[in-house]
């Protein structure tokens, strides 16, 4: 895949994301497409080294898809974790 290619699998990743883990992100929404895209690509990372598949040229595979919106999963958890505003 290209990095176009890539950056509309995070950008839909990183939406995709947001409607699972509903809630206030610090940063609105451009941050949140900017964690789907670094997501897509951590996830595909992850997953090429568990599944020792490439994951490159693979756009319309489903496993493709789990793997960069579990990447996005993890990035936007982490950055709530590390970044959000304490609740009262």
């Amino acid at each position: 895949m290209g990095i176009i290619a890539w950056i509309i699998l995070g950008l839909i990743a990183g939406i995709i994301a947001k409607l699972l883990l509903p809630g206030r992100d610090p940063g609105g929404c451009l941050i949140t497409i900017l964690i789907g895209v670094a997501g897509a690509a951590l996830g595909g990372w992850i997953a090429a080294k568990v599944f020792d598949r490439p994951f490159e040229k693979h756009f319309f595979d489903l496993k493709t898809w789990v793997a960069a919106i579990g990447g996005s999963l993890i990035l936007l958890i982490l950055y709530r974790i590390f970044f959000g505003r304490a609740r009262r």
